[in-house]
This record gives structure tokens, C-alpha cells and sequence, in this order.
């Protein structure tokens, strides 16, 4: 197909390998003393962790399952895994995308994209969700300013604004002449939120599975009502976040970020603790560890953490969320 022509290889495979050596740019991941491992320590494993363990037992020089499940969590290596495949290899692979080539998508993509959205589950078959495929530049220019003067949004060639959407069913409502009081409290006002997420989920995996990057932008809710003027939206829609899709810049590609040890969030049958001081402090030194290989400023991801949430200055505007949210239709009973 024309996307398959466009990246050049098979849709498991990402397109971009790591481009070494040059200034500011992050080589492909090194390993510190701490977290050895076998596949990610040597020389032939820097490849694009993209490709599947399909390639790999084919003779090709992918990671196997076990490299790509151990750079997620970095905290331990591991095992044979009898459960593999392609689908599980693109989720796992995941890394945000914020440079883009000046290229346009391929024909179709958008739609493709919106149909992997539409599979995504949605509570009662409610579907409380829309979203808004932003192509013009000036449009973006704007949206850009709007969430940060984010540069990626505009160098984008695609922006979808991902919409909690109470307006159409009140709409379909109000031509039958029917109350739907229900709409007007918080609880229908989650399940948008919900929807939103589970579809623009669904839609990423498919841009991923098909070489192109992608990168949530939750900027938009800094200023929700010039969001839904720029867009045109009615009353009771509400742009839950964005997502810049294009294809990656080579010169722009970043690690896999790790994520919390799995004993951390993985609880067992009831809840096991809210505080794991000794995972936690491993989990500070890895992240230290990925933020040297990637060139970033170091600090611990408690302190991060705890910053973004300390004040309300600190939620850059979100902090009238509510006040937002009526002005928009949103009762919230």
C-alpha cells in the first residue's frame, strides 16, 4: 500500500535508525554499570528497536522481546517470551515523536487512522467522542501559540484535537424532543473524557504500526475556550488533547523513556502500598541514567513529579479547569 511505499519497508519495522555521533543528538542507548544487558550492550543491537523479533528469527539484526520489554522498565531482564508479536512489539516500542520531516502523509492515512480510533472500545456504545483533523498551517501557527508555542505542532503535517463530544447526542435528543438530563453530570462528562483517550490510544498504535511518529500534546487545555473558538466548537465539546502526527526526523529520534518498575503499578488483589521507597529510588536512578544518554538536564523523577503538581501555577492555567468547563456547557452536577 501507498503508506508501506512511502516508508520503505514492512510495517513492523520503524523507519528511522539512530543517527550516530552527531552534535545534540542522542545515540542509541548506553547501559550503565547497573543494568547490563546482553542484547542492548552490544554493538549489533544498535539497530531500530523497532523491528520485531519476527525479523530477528529470520536472521535479521532486531532486538528480541526480551530487549524491548527490558528498556521499558529497565529494572530487570527479561525472560524467554513464549507471547510475542508484532502488535505487542509496536505498543512496547513507544517513545513520543516531536521532530517531523516536511513530508505530507500518505493519501488515506488520516482515515485509517479514524476507523483504528473507532475500534477502540466506548462505554454503552455511547461513542462521546469526536475529533478534528487540523491540516492548515495558519490553523496550527495558532493552536501552536495557544499550547505552549510548541514547534512540533506546526512542523507537523497532521494535528487531531481529540473531543469530549456531549453535543451530538444532545442534538440527536433535542430533534426527538427528549430530555437527556443525564448528560449534565460529571459522571457522562468522564465517560467523554474516557472515550477520547481509549480512541486517540487505538489511533497512535496505528500511526506507530506504520512507521510514523506521534506525540500527545495536553497544552491545549491551557486555554480551553480560545481552543474551542479556534475550532469552532459548540457548547458541551471540550479538546481533551491534542496529537502531532507525521513521519520522524531521523536527527530528532529519542530513546524509549522507562517507566515505573512493574511492582510499583501492578497490584494483586487489593492495593499493596501507595509509597515503594526502594523501587522508587532505583526508578529516580534510571531515569537519571536515560536522561544522560538523551542529553537532558538530570533530576529525579520524585522531584519532577511533585514540581508539576506543587501549586496551582504550577498547572500552567489548568487550574481554572472548572470555571473552563462551565463556560463551555459543561454543568458537571
Amino acid at each position: 500500500m501507498t503508506v508501506k511505499r512511502l516508508i520503505g519497508r514492512p510495517s513492523y519495522v520503524h523507519p528511522i535508525a539512530r543517527a550516530p555521533g552527531r552534535a545534540g543528538v542522542a545515540e542509541p542507548a548506553r547501559v550503565g554499570d547497573d543494568h547490563v544487558h546482553p542484547d542492548i550492550a552490544t554493538e549489533e543491537s544498535r539497530v531500530s528497536i523497532g523491528q520485531s523479533t519476527v525479523e530477528r528469527r529470520s536472521g535479521g539484526s532486531g532486538p528480541s522481546a526480551e530487549t524491548l520489554l527490558w528498556q521499558r522498565n529497565r529494572d530487570e531482564v527479561a525472560g524467554p517470551q513464549d507471547q510475542w508479536n508484532d502488535t505487542l512489539a509496536t505498543i512496547i516500542n513507544h517513545r513520543s515523536v516531536r521532530a517531523f520531516l516536511p513530508r505530507a502523509l500518505p493519501g488515506g492515512t488520516l482515515e485509517l487512522l479514524v476507523a483504528a480510533a473507532q475500534s477502540a472500545s466506548t462505554s454503552s456504545n455511547l461513542q462521546l467522542w469526536s475529533v478534528i483533523a487540523v491540516e492548515d498551517p495558519a490553523r496550527k501557527a495558532r493552536l501552536s501559540e495557544l499550547a505552549g508555542a510548541q514547534k512540533f505542532i506546526r512542523d507537523a503535517p497532521l494535528l487531531l484535537v481529540w473531543l469530549c463530544d456531549h453535543a451530538r447526542l444532545d442534538a440527536i435528543a433535542a430533534e426527538r424532543q427528549t430530555p437527556v438530563e443525564g448528560l449534565q453530570y460529571l459522571e457522562e462528562f468522564i465517560v467523554g473524557i474516557i472515550d477520547a483517550a481509549l480512541a486517540a490510544q487505538s489511533a497512535a498504535i496505528a500511526a506507530e504500526s506504520l512507521g510514523l511518529g506521534c506525540v500527545y500534546v495536553g497544552a491545549v487545555r491551557n486555554s480551553p475556550e480560545q481552543v474551542a473558538a479556534e475550532l469552532g466548537l459548540p457548547p458541551r465539546v471540550f479538546a481533551v488533547f491534542g496529537m502531532s502526527v507525521g513521519v520522524p526526523d531521523p536527527a530528532g529520534e529519542t530513546g524509549v523513556k522507562p517507566r515505573l518498575p512493574r511492582p510499583v503499578v501492578l497490584h494483586r488483589e487489593q492495593y499493596a502500598g501507595a509509597s515503594r521507597e526502594g523501587e522508587i529510588a532505583r526508578y529516580n536512578a534510571t531515569v537519571r541514567g536515560f536522561q544522560r544518554e538523551q542529553g537532558m538536564r538530570e533530576q529525579d523523577w520524585t522531584q519532577q513529579s511533585i514540581d508539576r503538581v506543587k501549586d496551582a501555577a504550577a498547572l500552567r492555567g489548568r487550574d481554572r479547569m472548572r470555571a473552563a468547563l462551565r463556560a463551555l456547557g459543561f454543568e458537571l452536577r
